[in-house]
């Protein structure tokens, strides 16, 4: 039955894009070039507008009443006001993630919570109250993460869509199926909106977009996946999204090392060293859906209780992953 609104959520999202374009130029919310940014033409950044509208307006009926998801709902409009002011004013790092972390708090008030979570060895693990803070630290974790990814012509909603494709199948292998069916809408809702974002791109989705995209992916997640018991619940949301997470663990990192804010700017994302080996931005993007849809199949592979394959998939896009950042990606490539 949730197979229904993948259709609708893709066709909203097609038919919403091209007016969310029109409002970024008339409030200003509009991408301008410079030294670390790849486009050579202002672009308007406001399509998270369109995704929120498309996705809400299937997800919502679709949701029956669930209290969940209209915590989700108000948490996401928050954190919605909060990326349009970005896009078009400018939000500084500090008060951005007040925003990010009100928005996560929001859902609490309807009945989210994690009570346990399963870890590999140490079996069930009850969290208490510290359930909550688990929580919070989830879903802020995974906003920041898709915002940080959304460097390049269809990167973060090409990676989401496959995400949410793997998250829906999981959920509804564990019978959790309104976690299944708004994973299904996110999918339809990114695969619609990809129509206009892929390279050569007519409109970016913004910090409006990439928090929306990271914020529905931590808190349904938490609805489907880490509330089953099964073993590898944990790393399943964390297994798909590998690439995301990889690209801000090395970003983290890298600036710790060199003294900067871990919210400061740089051109050292996965993206931009491919970029600096030679590959033309569509080439770069394939290689990284690539990349994710690798990881996805292992998370697959492990549900099925695939071990070894698995471990020798991952280990795989680890060693590529580590090739890329340090520019030992040497294939021919011809930008074109």
């Amino acid at each position: 039955m949730s197979a229904l609104f993948f259709l609708p959520a893709a066709a909203l999202a097609l038919a919403f894009t091209p007016v969310s374009r029109i409002i970024a130029y008339r409030i200003g919310a509009v991408d301008q070039p410079d030294g670390r940014r790849i486009h050579a033409a202002p672009m308007p950044r406001l399509g998270g507008v369109a995704m929120y509208a498309a996705f809400w307006l299937v997800a919502l009926p679709a949701a029956g009443g669930n209290s969940v998801v209209l915590g989700l709902f108000c948490g996401s409009t928050l954190l919605l006001a909060a990326g349009i002011y970005d896009d078009a004013r400018g939000l500084g790092a500090l008060p951005k993630l007040l925003c990010q972390t009100a928005a996560a708090l929001v859902p609490f008030a309807f009945g989210l919570n994690v009570q346990q979570i399963a870890l590999p060895g140490l079996g069930i693990l009850s969290l208490g109250a510290w359930g909550y803070v688990f929580a919070l630290v989830w879903i802020v974790g995974l906003v920041n993460t898709v915002n940080l990814c959304d460097g390049m012509d269809g990167l973060a909603a090409g990676i989401c869509c496959m995400a949410a494709l793997i998250l829906s199948w999981s959920a509804r292998s564990i019978d959790q199926p309104d976690a299944a069916t708004l994973m299904l809408i996110l999918a339809g809702v990114t695969l619609g909106f990809l129509y206009f974002n892929f390279h050569p791109a007519r409109v970016f989705m913004g910090d409006s977009g990439a928090m929306f995209l990271g914020y529905i992916l931590g808190g349904v997640s938490l609805m489907g996946t880490l509330k089953t018991t099964t073993v590898i619940s944990l790393f399943f949301p964390l297994l798909v999204l590998g690439v995301p997470l990889i690209d801000i663990s090395f970003a983290v990192l890298r600036r710790a090392l060199t003294g900067k804010s871990i919210a400061a700017a740089d051109r050292g994302h996965l993206h931009h060293r491919l970029l600096d080996v030679g590959c033309s931005q569509r080439q770069a993007v394939i290689i990284l859906y690539v990349i994710s849809f690798v990881f996805c199949l292992a998370a697959v592979l492990i549900a099925r209780q695939f071990w070894l394959p698995a471990v020798l998939l991952v280990g795989l896009n680890l060693i590529v992953i580590v090739a890329i950042m340090f520019r030992r990606f040497r294939f021919v490539f011809s930008k074109k």
